[in-house]
């Protein structure tokens, strides 16, 4: 970024000759060199998947958590500094409850997506503030029925049928276009996200975890990590598949 973005990069409220922001583009470069993250909505429910990488031999399982409750019926997944996101999440969950205080029922999906990113848009409008380094993708499921929202860190608010973000997206999107999401059960739909996972990653050794959770008719319409016998299993097939295609090569 030199050259063009020297004097201009100090600030998240000064733009470039060519019109960017380097401040929340360098934030979207966090998110992008993170672990991978992916989100499908299938026919009855919605599914989040993460890729953890284990920093140390000495981490407790599953302490490094990329995927939060923020209602019963909400489920957010981190992509990008994890503080970051945790801080984030924590104002879903604050809007969430403020919501449910002031109306007496739980906050719909789509309310939910523009609050939190107009909470995320106002840290790329002031000098002394700078972009959260975050994207997180919501898993909701209201009386409209299940939905899935991508946040970046410019504040952007979307609505996906599947979507990932993180260092393998691209990969992962492809092979998301490729799935009938509208045929797919919640439990196909989790199969198939750990074989994406795995299929996109870089085999570089590391050793990683999955964090995988569902919002369903299965779950009661309720956002929770999906069962440890379902989870083995996507596993098993992933790993099957992924020696299929080696053997094929």
């Amino acid at each position: 970024m030199s050259g063009i973005g020297t004097g201009y990069d100090l600030s998240s409220t000064t733009y470039s000759p060519d019109g960017k922001i380097f401040q929340t583009e360098y934030a979207q470069k966090a998110v992008d060199n993170s672990s991978t993250v992916i989100g499908l909505r299938c026919k009855d429910g919605v599914v989040l998947a993460c890729e953890k990488l284990v920093l140390s031999k000495l981490l407790v399982e599953g302490s490094n958590r990329r995927i939060h409750n923020i209602d019963r019926h909400v489920g957010v997944a981190v992509a990008g500094l994890a503080p970051d996101g945790r801080m984030v999440a924590n104002r879903a969950w604050d809007e969430a409850a403020s919501y449910k205080r002031v109306y007496g029922e739980p906050i719909p999906g789509h309310v939910l997506c523009e609050r939190v990113g107009s909470y995320v848009h106002m840290f790329n409008l002031y000098w002394s503030l700078r972009p959260y380094g975050a994207a997180l993708l919501l898993a909701t499921y209201d009386k409209n029925g299940p939905a899935l929202y991508a946040v970046d860190p410019a504040g952007t608010s979307l609505r996906y049928f599947g979507t990932a973000v993180g260092k393998a997206r691209q990969a992962a999107k492809n092979e998301i276009e490729k799935l009938k999401l509208t045929e797919l059960s919640a439990r196909e739909a989790v199969i198939e996200a750990v074989k994406i996972l795995y299929k996109v990653r870089d085999d570089d050794g590391k050793k990683f975890e999955l964090d995988v959770s569902w919002v369903c008719d299965e779950s009661g319409k309720v956002h929770q990590r999906v069962p440890d016998e379902l989870l083995a299993e996507a596993e098993r097939q992933a790993k099957a598949a992924l020696e299929d295609s080696d053997m094929d090569d």
